[in-house]
């Protein structure tokens, strides 16, 4: 019998994601696509596109790995929920992984941070920033530098015009194996037993108005309770 594959999914950022593995993480197929706020309009409609293409069925997938931020709080949502109802309904485990993390991991198989430590550069809103370093974020005020160590390299994404080219260049090397890096870090945790999907929960950057942020920086749980 065909091991089964797993699917993968993102839309913390403005450019969404969906793809499929087989169970050791290799990578089958992926479909990229700049979502904008329309997540939910085409998530769904991209993974039946591409399964049906790749000739695996819903029903054949063995587990779910979803990116669960930092990112903006409507396509988090719309991912964690289309997730969750996915591995729901077809009985199997899910994992979430941080998506901050998965860049980073595709920034270095990239080489674009080969030999320095890298921290993540995301927007949050307009003119705030969100820096992402050793799983912890910080936000940056609009106007304020960034405050890095000697050996830190800055990995830029969602940011045109709001960080250095090569800042940018190392986020698009990231973004380019976003999917892949996602996949291996998601099987990883599905055959340590994944997540509880109850209790899987995203990381926000930006809240609708009138949710309350930490004053001083983003307010996210990564407790899983």
């Amino acid at each position: 019998m065909t091991a089964l594959r797993v699917l993968a999914i993102d839309t913390s950022g403005t450019n969404a994601l969906v793809a499929l593995a087989e169970p050791d993480g290799t990578l089958l197929a992926e479909r990229r696509w700049p979502a904008g706020y329309r997540h939910g309009e085409e998530l769904l409609t991209r993974i039946d596109e591409m399964l049906s293409d790749t000739g695996v069925p819903m029903a054949e997938l063995g587990g779910i790995v979803v990116g669960t931020g930092p990112g903006a709080f409507t396509g988090l949502r719309v991912g964690l929920a289309t997730a969750k109802a996915l591995a729901r309904g077809l009985g199997v485990p899910i994992a979430g992984v941080p998506t901050s993390e998965a860049l980073l991991r595709a920034a270095s198989l990239g080489g674009a941070v080969e030999g320095t430590h890298a921290v993540l550069l995301l927007p949050a809103g307009p003119s705030d920033r969100v820096v992402v370093a050793g799983g912890r974020a910080r936000l940056v005020r609009g106007g304020d530098e960034l405050d890095l160590g000697p050996d830190e390299v800055v990995v830029a994404v969602d940011l045109p015009g709001r960080a250095p080219q090569d800042a940018l260049d190392r986020g698009a090397t990231a973004e380019v194996g976003l999917s892949a890096a996602l996949a291996e870090l998601g099987v990883r945790r599905l055959a340590s037993g994944g997540d509880d999907v109850a209790r899987l929960v995203p990381e926000y950057v930006t809240l609708p108005r009138g949710v309350p942020v930490a004053k001083g920086e983003v307010r996210w749980s990564h407790d899983r309770r």
